[in-house]
């Protein structure tokens, strides 16, 4: 077991990381590497599909979100953007994601769906612009995967336990890893960049409103994607977290259990309580009541039927 980033460095020096994490995992659970790779070529696989759907757009289930993947992508096939097409590419990915998410398509948690698309949309993002090989975008999944279980071990990757520093943060600290490795940096850039990403999100809240995973949380993937970037970007240039990651790790956990219970996916506080929020939230109450009232009419009415049949 890889106990600590501590000891990921000392394993993996002069290594390449994904082998590692390979090795450990086969000597743990007894499967195979291959078998492990072929999971992962299938899951880029649903997260390229799923990139694709959610380009078109459409309405999510709180009809709060559904679009802005669509809007940005019109925006860029238009000329209209000015960021460069790397960052578009990541905003763009990580918001069709998200945007399948709210319509309850299929997706890969990476940690959990509400952070799902910050990793896709990082890694795809900078597979096809830079013309990487999609085998060595799988084996930096492997990377991004064991960051995240390095961070289980210790810390919840639940926004309900401590915030969404534990969903969106781990999310883009998974993907700077993985960003990092793609570009050929050594297992210590690895670390320092899944660093600088966590702890540039520490004391992030979780405040969804109306309770969905629809806002804030859809265009703050897009945001973290990039957050992610620019963490790996400073890493492979030599730029150091002075917080070694396990310490970060740390000081999420503690700063997870001192945020107030309504900053932790209840919908209680933050956004979820504004003015607008708590409009929004009475609607989506009003609306699941008459679907449930519409419900209880057409059960009643079938059974109506029944009977007169009889």
């Amino acid at each position: 077991m890889i106990e600590s980033f501590k000891h990921l460095e000392q394993l993996a020096a002069g290594r390449d990381v994904a082998d590692v994490f390979l090795e450990t995992d086969e000597q743990e659970h007894a499967v195979p590497a291959e078998m492990i790779l072929e999971a992962l070529r299938k899951r880029r696989e649903v997260m390229r599909d799923c990139v694709e759907r959610g380009k078109n757009g459409g309405e999510s289930m709180g009809k709060l979100v559904g679009n802005e993947a669509r809007l940005l992508n019109e925006a860029w096939q238009s000329g209209r953007t000015f960021l460069d097409p790397l960052t578009i590419k990541a905003e763009l990915y990580a918001l069709a994601v998200m945007g399948e998410n709210s319509r309850m398509g299929v997706i890969v948690a990476a940690p959990t769906a509400g952070a799902g698309g910050v990793v896709p949309g990082m890694l795809l993002a900078l597979e096809e612009e830079r013309k990487i090989d999609p085998e060595k975008t799988v084996r930096a999944m492997v990377v991004a995967g064991g960051v995240g279980s390095i961070i289980a071990l210790t810390a919840s990757i639940s926004g309900a336990a401590g915030g969404c520093q534990n969903e969106i943060g781990v999310a883009s600290s998974m993907g700077a890893a993985g960003v990092a490795y793609m570009m050929d940096g050594n297992v210590r850039q690895m670390i320092h960049a899944a660093a600088i990403a966590l702890k540039n999100t520490l004391g992030l809240v979780c405040d969804p409103v109306g309770g969905l995973v629809e806002v804030p949380c859809v265009k703050r993937n897009a945001l973290f994607a990039v957050h992610g970037l620019t963490a790996a970007q400073l890493a492979l240039a030599g730029v150091e977290s002075a917080i070694p990651m396990d310490e970060v790790v740390e000081a999420m956990v503690r700063i997870g259990r001192s945020l107030p219970r309504g900053l932790r996916e209840t919908a209680e506080g933050g956004l979820a309580t504004t003015d607008t929020g708590n409009a929004i939230a009475l609607r989506l109450k009003a609306e699941a009541n008459q679907r449930r009232a519409d419900r209880a009419a057409e059960r009643e009415r079938l059974a109506q039927e029944r009977k007169a049949q009889r």
